[in-house]
């Protein structure tokens, strides 16, 4: 690794923190912040300087027990699932209403706890404000079907709530991310239990005065902090927690979705990805150089969609590389509170660590052109420069795992057969991306690579109304419009008879 680990006086000088920090991060319990009951704590660092900024209470099997009753009692016997559609729906409006209006203050905290960019943790924090319209208006749009046999029969469905859901949720994002799991959840009638990640739980701690002020009954929300394998596991296992949505890396899910199958929960897990971009010799150069930046340095690197396997044909491979890497290296690292910042510190030294290790093995496995240690001015924290691999084998670890930071592998292919394969080579399936002007190619390519998702010549554009999810090890289930709907309610077909009842006649005399 490049740049040593250092902590010069003047550079920390130049962070920022935020005002009016809370002097600790309690849980939050039918309607009251609580601390653990065996009054464990963990330590929450904060990414530029790696120093402990507050302790956060550490649930354990305790407090989700305290969590899941609240929520138990808020659904069994509260107004939350039996209300109107309408109802909720104006309490979502309100909660958007009431994000969109603190977006400032919401992406300054987050920033400094996760080190994201300012400027992109404000796009989050309005996108968080979004998931909570859409579905708010979704579920008084919504109908169900109906099937007739005139004269003879009607069929129709119910959707009802399905009690307590369990939510856990990464780190990258999390703000947006577990609205993302708590608009559908709530707007569909269930109490939840929030288990957000251990490494940033500073915003969501903020969603419990956002809730009281919107009018959110008391027990319908419970948020219990603490690390994966005390908290997370207690969750999972809980027997009063039908249903478990969890956002996180492919081995976590596989030891939740082991963990759920005795008590047959339902699950919908959005896993790692080593999604590849596949640029064609007849792609927009221009257009294609940018959004590949953009999809892998974008939010520190650390997102799930992550373009970080790029295919160029060889025709154009040497003049995108070179491009490519010209370009990364003029991306911006700076201090996460900085606007003009594009790349901002990594969320923990664990990760970071983790991030560098790959560096070094990347070093081993292509041609370094651009990056490769920590940024001139930032050996200190947890900045990683751009970093880019050309001439990358598919077989090279920097090929096949996620890494999940500002690290991209290059590979040169020649024709549309190999570009499948390559892309296709990986245990992952979460997305892809095509670049290509050939309408044929990039419709048959879109059906036959093996990823929950693909766009052609664009970046990472969600529409809220489509599926988000991916196959192999990058996931189960989908959620995102309706799927969200059918992930978080039961489905009950009810049969009525008309007329005469047509019954087959058995032991009549």
């Amino acid at each position: 690794m490049t740049g040593a680990r250092t902590t010069p006086a003047p550079a920390l000088d130049r962070r920022h923190v935020p005002a009016d920090l809370p002097d600790r991060i309690r849980h939050y319990i039918d309607g009251a912040f609580v601390d653990s009951v065996d009054g464990a704590t963990f330590d929450v660092l904060e990414p530029v300087s790696n120093e402990v900024y507050v302790q956060a209470a550490a649930g354990g099997a305790a407090d989700i027990d305290r969590a899941v009753a609240a929520a138990t009692r808020a659904f069994d016997e509260g107004p939350w699932p039996w209300m109107l559609p309408r109802e909720r729906s104006r309490v979502l409006h309100r909660i958007a209403d009431i994000v969109e209006s603190r977006d400032a203050r919401l992406a300054e905290l987050e920033s400094f706890d996760s080190g994201l960019p300012i400027t992109q943790a404000l796009g989050q924090a309005r996108r968080a404000a979004e998931n909570f319209r859409f579905f708010a208006d979704l579920i008084v749009a919504q109908s169900d079907d109906t099937f007739k046999v005139p004269g003879r029969q009607i069929n129709y469905v119910n959707r009802k709530p399905i009690g307590v859901a369990g939510l856990i949720t990464p780190w990258n994002t999390p703000f947006m991310l577990e609205s993302w799991k708590l608009g559908p959840a709530l707007a569909t009638g269930n109490t939840v239990v929030l288990k957000p990640a251990e490494f940033t739980p500073l915003s969501a701690s903020l969603w419990a005065g956002i809730f009281e002020e919107a009018g959110l009954p008391q027990g319908v929300f419970n948020l219990v902090h603490g690390l994966g394998e005390d908290a997370g596991d207690a969750l999972v296992k809980h027997p009063g927690v039908p249903l478990i949505s969890f956002t996180g890396e492919s081995g976590t899910g596989r030891l939740i979705f082991a963990n759920a199958a005795p008590f047959l929960k339902g699950l919908s897990m959005e896993l790692g990805g080593k999604s590849p971009a596949i640029v064609f010799a007849d792609a927009d150069l221009e257009a294609a150089v940018d959004a590949t930046i953009f999809g892998v340095f974008s939010l520190n690197g650390e997102r799930c969609t992550a373009g970080s396997r790029i295919l160029v044909q060889r025709d154009v491979y040497d003049a995108f590389v070179e491009r490519y890497a010209a370009q990364a290296r003029r991306v911006r690292v700076g201090y996460p509170h900085d606007p003009a910042t594009e790349v901002g510190a990594l969320v923990h030294p664990e990760h970071f660590a983790k991030v560098m290790g790959y560096v070094e093995i990347g070093k081993t496995e292509g041609r370094l052109v651009a990056g490769g240690g920590q940024p001139e001015g930032f050996a200190f924290g947890n900045f990683v420069a751009p970093t880019v691999f050309a001439d990358v084998a598919p077989e090279a670890r920097i090929f096949q795992e996620e890494i999940f930071g500002p690290v991209v592998a290059i590979t040169p292919f020649d024709t549309d057969e190999e570009a499948l394969a390559l892309a296709n080579d990986t245990r992952y399936g979460l997305a892809a991306y095509v670049w290509t002007n050939d309408l044929k190619r990039a419709h048959t390519f879109a059906q036959a690579i093996d990823s929950g998702m693909v766009w052609l010549n664009s970046n990472n554009v969600r529409d809220l109304r489509t599926p988000f999810g991916g196959v192999k090890a990058s996931g189960l289930g989908h959620e995102g419009g309706y799927r969200s709907i059918d992930f978080y309610t039961h489905q009950q077909a009810v049969h009525i008879t008309l007329g005469e009842v047509h019954n087959p006649t058995f032991g009549r005399t």
